[in-house]
């Protein structure tokens, strides 16, 4: 039995059955991120300047990634009209350089989670705070882990211009920038010890989340234009158009997941 439209058009929609299903699905996905966009939306204007972080996460690298995801929005849109032009040599040289780009995106978000996972705020006991990294750089440390194991004190890297570093930090930046001072403070002045992982705070946790659900649809994205660059490719040789359509659908969720972080970007990363 031969399946309708998967090449030509219906008649009601002007569209074949694939790229019907694939807006669907996709006006679904609008409906999921909206709806966590919002609720962040909602927590950021509700919550109080003071206790909102600010400047935690690594610009350059989001920007990086910004670009990468770009570039793989170019290739897939290339790969695609290659297909159109008859030309298979090329489409599987852009398919390619779509699927590096998405093992590139998603390894440098795996070094950006590992910096989150060793990287630590400090609320001392005086009211002040101050984030940096705890010598050895130990992760998913915590205060009561910290009293478990007997320390008086612990060796601290502070940011320099997070917070309320001390006075003595910021002018040793200034004076000796790429120098990293340690202090060592006392476990009896710690009030509370964290992270930036997603018990730290509301933000981190919205950050988690939005990013870890927008690296399973990379990483779902790269599965499947992985497949059409391999063992789905042959398809082109049966049913070249057939084929074609295929690789319509499957960049037209790789847009959507550019696009959304294209707005995750300036909303978690600069504002």
């Amino acid at each position: 039995m031969e399946i309708p439209y998967t090449t030509k058009p219906r008649p009601d929609t002007g569209l074949y059955n694939a790229k019907v299903g694939i807006w669907l699905f996709l006006a679904s996905e609008v409906m999921l991120f909206g709806a966590l966009f919002s609720s962040y939306i909602l927590l950021r204007v509700g919550a109080f300047v003071e206790n909102w972080p600010h400047g935690l996460l690594n610009v350059p690298i989001g920007t990086v990634n910004t670009i990468v995801l770009i570039v793989s929005s170019i290739t897939v849109v290339m790969a695609w009209a290659s297909l159109k032009m008859k030309n298979f040599g090329k489409f599987k040289f852009y398919q390619a350089i779509t699927v590096l780009c998405a093992l590139m995106f998603l390894g440098i978000k795996s070094f950006e989670y590992r910096d989150k996972f060793t990287h630590y705020e400090v609320w001392k006991t005086d009211g002040t705070r101050m984030t940096g990294h705890i010598e050895g750089k130990p992760m998913f440390l915590t205060l009561a882990k910290v009293k478990a194991a007997g320390k008086e004190k612990i060796g601290f890297i502070p940011d320099p211009y997070h917070y309320s570093a001390s006075k003595e930090v910021k002018h040793t930046a200034k004076e000796h920038p790429g120098e990293h001072k340690t202090v060592e403070i006392a476990v009896s002045e710690i009030k509370r010890l964290s992270a930036f992982v997603p018990a730290h705070s509301t933000y981190f946790a919205i950050y988690f989340t939005l990013t870890a659900l927008h690296g399973l649809h990379v990483l779902g994205g790269a599965i499947v234009i992985g497949f059409l660059f391999g063992p789905g490719s042959k398809m082109w040789h049966s049913d070249p158009e057939r084929f074609t359509n295929r690789v319509e659908v499957a960049g037209l969720f790789w847009h959507f997941v550019d696009l959304v972080w294209i707005f995750l970007f300036p909303v978690l990363y600069l504002l």
